[in-house]
């Protein structure tokens, strides 16, 4: 059964439907969703709403969960990318923090039901794409489970993180005392004051020494011979610390010992996850001493190792491919068989084929690929020469690369979009794999007493629970399960390289 809701400030309108989005009963009021979702979850119907983002928070407030939802506004989108239709903006996600709850929308029944009606037609009998709307809708509910649940932070051990890096906290726009001190050194390296986060006064300042810099980013300076690099390097590091993580940012997005990130679904054009303040995708090394598990529990975490090339694998059906993606280290065969057993060289090789890497040495290594795996090279080029002509390609569920816009056909880069036609279809469909996994273990995790899922990011995701071996055997479970809803019974492997910590961060050597 499906239940159609139609929220709105004051009250939630409902209205139960068969699979095809016809009514199957009356329409039925309650006060708001949380109402609705507490009345009649029991009967495990899947609940379609206009988005999750905006539906679904009040009910995890409520202290509810849901087990299915069909998200009109995702489906929408991946609808419109395959006809055709430019992209409608979604409205922003909920910001799930004390005294920002805005009030719901209110949605007229009809236009609801209709559009949901429109949507089931649409997809018709398509398999896989029913798959895809499922799994996007599902990635949604993880996501704003996620963002009001937190991950585990402390905010005292990040407090101390920051001390010992930045200095005692400053007020406003000054500089915390570490900062100010590289930022002496750079200026003593020089000889003169200069302002380490200009990149104008960097470039003029190294050319004084007789140093010419086109740019001073990180990868170009580092071995360059001068002794400001490393105290600017440095001043970097810390300058990032400071901006994206924070004093500021601690009091914005953590409470309670939880960072509380907006993650936004779909919010990139493969698949993939956005966020909407706090970084949520981008945590980094320094930050990630201070994600600790809470007393009696423990953090499983789990990233997939090689993913894409793997995808890669099992969509092109390259029987030699296939087969060294059997192995725990997929690169090792391909070097064993193509490269005289260059680990270094497979690698560089397969991602050159990934991401369209075809000049230097990556050109020569693509060669001696395509001698031994012709149809997984072949499948990605085909998507390539689609892009260059201005076609669209699609992912293995049928989620569409947006068109080339008017500008393109007179002035566009054919081997750029080319590129990003070659890396669409087995990065989009990395995302759908990783979006079923997510489904799939969130589903488990249901019904294991102290287990929540706390973080999501492209292939990795972290468990907090009290039972470590349960976790793992729940991840490892939905990952086969994944990788059967998308391949069958495909020979190709999709290991998981599981750990299990108190802390999030590696631990020390």
């Amino acid at each position: 059964m499906r239940i159609v809701v139609a929220p709105g400030p004051e009250r939630a309108v409902v209205i139960p439907t068969d699979e095809a989005g016809v009514p199957s009963g009356d329409a039925l009021v309650f006060p708001d969703v949380a109402a609705a979702v507490r009345e009649l979850e029991s009967g495990h119907p899947r609940w379609v709403w206009p988005d999750t983002a905006g539906a679904y928070p009040a009910v995890l407030r409520a202290g509810l969960r849901v087990q299915r939802c069909h998200d009109l506004a995702l489906t929408s989108a991946l609808l419109r990318a395959r006809d055709g239709e430019p992209p409608v903006e979604a409205p922003a996600p909920v910001d799930d923090r004390p005294g920002l709850f805005d009030s719901t929308p209110a949605s007229d029944p009809s236009t609801v039901l209709a559009q949901h009606a429109d949507q089931v037609d649409r997809i018709g009998s398509d398999g896989r794409l029913r798959l895809l709307v499922a799994a996007e809708s599902a990635g949604a509910l993880a996501a704003a489970e996620m963002g009001h649940v937190g991950m585990p932070l402390s905010a005292a051990a990040h407090h101390r993180l920051l001390e010992a890096s930045l200095g005692p906290r400053v007020s406003g726009d000054v500089l915390p005392q570490r900062l100010r001190e590289v930022a002496d050194e750079v200026a003593a390296a020089f000889g003169r004051r200069v302002n380490p986060a200009s990149h104008v006064e960097l470039v003029e300042a190294f050319a004084r020494d007789g140093v010419e810099l086109s740019s001073t980013r990180a990868y170009l300076i580092r071995d360059v011979d001068h002794p400001a690099v490393e105290p600017l390097l440095r001043y970097r590091d810390l300058a990032k610390l400071h901006a994206a993580n924070g004093w500021s940012w601690l009091d914005t997005w953590v409470r309670d010992d939880r960072f509380r990130p907006v993650y936004v679904p779909g919010g990139v054009v493969s698949g993939r996850w956005a966020s909407r303040g706090g970084g949520a995708l981008q945590i980094p090394k320094p930050l990630r001493t201070s994600v600790i598990a809470d007393p009696g529990h423990t953090l499983v975490i789990a990233d997939a190792g090689q993913l894409e090339p793997r995808i890669l694998a099992a969509m092109s059906g390259d029987r030699l491919m296939v087969a060294a993606a059997g192995a725990d280290d997929l690169y090792a065969p391909v070097a064993a068989e193509v490269f005289d057993g260059d680990r270094a060289k497979a690698k560089v090789a397969i991602l050159g084929v990934l991401y369209g890497a075809t000049a230097g040495e990556s050109r020569a290594l693509l060669t001696l690929l395509r001698r031994r795996f012709p149809t997984a090279v072949q499948f990605v080029e085909d998507a390539a020469r689609a892009g260059e002509r201005g076609e669209v390609v699609s992912s293995w569920l049928g989620r569409t690369c947006p068109p080339p816009d008017e500008r393109w056909w007179s002035t566009g880069d054919a081997h750029a979009r080319g590129r990003f036609t070659r890396n669409f279809v087995v990065q989009a469909t990395a995302a759908e794999w990783a979006l079923c996994l997510l489904a799939e273990l969130r589903r488990r995790l249901a019904d294991e007493d102290g287990a929540e899922l706390v973080f999501f990011q492209h292939d990795e995701v972290v468990v907090h629970c009290r039972d470590a071996d349960a976790a793992t055997r729940h991840v490892l479970e939905a990952t086969a399960a994944a990788t059967r809803l998308l391949f069958g019974d495909t020979e190709v492997r999709f290991p998981m390289d599981v750990a299990v910590r108190d802390c999030y961060a590696d631990p020390e050597p």
